[in-house]
């Protein structure tokens, strides 16, 4: 085994016990019984583990290092989310390095793996969407990193969280579009699984149900989030025996595939079909006609992140984390406006 990328995650594989445990017989703990110290101690020694994220380090915050894991770098909403992190982290004195995972589960895997090589204070992370666990991010903490998830969250792992309310701004979307007249509205929603697609979700439904309309389950498509997963799935609605007069994206970039498909079939967006978003891209203020909306707080949602693992840094033991739920803003422009 090469001498510079042992972990913690190989001795505890080595000894049969958990990471955590390792993590605990490392840093001298209470809870640990002094044969499984020894054990941990001896092989630590003999692979000649050298930890980079050693409590000293973190609690003085000697790196000035923080990492972000984030899916895409080129949309605009987490290039916003990027820079309310760096105006917190340069403010206090950190440096930020960028992760991207182009949205795969495998890479976010293999940046993980070599983590142990870098030296960072703490992370910041919104998961790929095809994640199935992230038992790994659970490891990261176990060895003493300060984790803190936004947009994408883990939802089964105790650590802080910040996130725009999903929920309540699908729910403002869809009734906007009920309001004006459509009632056969369809969802185009993000992959299967992810806390905001569900989240969302049931914000159409709940909108839906509000106002007594039956939920028609060949109107609701997951799949990506690109401009190209919208043109395709509302390509696939459109091809319904009953066809919907509405569409509600997950995101602005599907939306805007939905619009240039309707196009394509020569029906006017707005005046006969409605439109809806969610994200308030640049874009959408840009495209004929321009695109309604919900927008996100994202430059607030990168401040508030690396607020938060700043106190999660500085206060280690005795910070526990938080959910912090930004609400979103319905912006109303042509393309859900229907003509009377």
């Amino acid at each position: 085994m090469p001498r510079h990328n042992v972990t913690i995650k190989d001795i505890a594989k080595i000894l049969n016990i958990s990471v955590s445990t390792v993590s605990r017989a490392l840093r001298d703990t209470y809870d640990v019984n002094e044969e499984t110290k020894e054990k941990v101690l001896a092989l630590a020694a003999e692979l000649n583990y050298k930890p980079n994220f050693n409590a000293t380090g973190l609690a003085k915050g000697s790196t000035h290092n923080l990492g972000v894991i984030l899916p895409f770098i080129t949309n605009y909403y987490f290039s916003t989310v990027i820079t309310g992190i760096q105006e917190v982290a340069y403010n206090n004195g950190y440096n930020i390095i960028l992760f991207v995972t182009n949205d795969s589960h495998e890479r976010e895997l293999a940046i993980i793996d070599n983590l142990a090589t870098s030296s960072l204070d703490g992370l910041l992370v919104s998961i790929s969407s095809d994640a199935d666990s992230c038992s790994h991010f659970q490891e990261i903490i176990d060895e003493g990193v300060p984790v803190v998830f936004f947009d994408r969250v883990a939802s089964e792992i105790e650590t802080s969280k910040v996130l725009q309310d999903d929920y309540n701004g699908a729910f403002e979307a869809v009734e906007h579009l009920i309001s004006n007249g459509y009632s056969r509205i369809a969802h185009i929603a993000g992959p299967k699984g992810m806390s905001f697609t569900e989240a969302r979700l049931s914000g159409y439904k709940a909108a839906l149900s509000k106002h007594h309309i039956p939920l028609n389950e060949d109107w609701i498509i997951y799949s990506g989030f690109s401009q190209e997963h919208g043109e395709k799935d509302t390509e696939q609605l459109m091809e319904l025996k009953q066809k919907p007069d509405a569409i509600f994206a997950v995101n602005d970039r599907k939306a805007i595939g939905a619009m240039i498909s309707l196009k394509n079939k020569g029906i006017s967006v707005g005046e006969e079909f409605g439109v809806i978003g969610f994200t308030n891209d640049p874009m959408s203020a840009i495209i004929s006609p321009a695109l309604s909306t919900i927008a996100e707080p994202a430059f607030e949602i990168g401040k508030l992140s690396c607020e938060l693992l700043l106190k999660h840094i500085t206060k280690k033991k005795y910070f526990h984390g938080e959910e912090v739920i930004l609400p979103g803003k319905l912006i109303i422009r042509e393309s859900s406006k229907r003509k009377k």
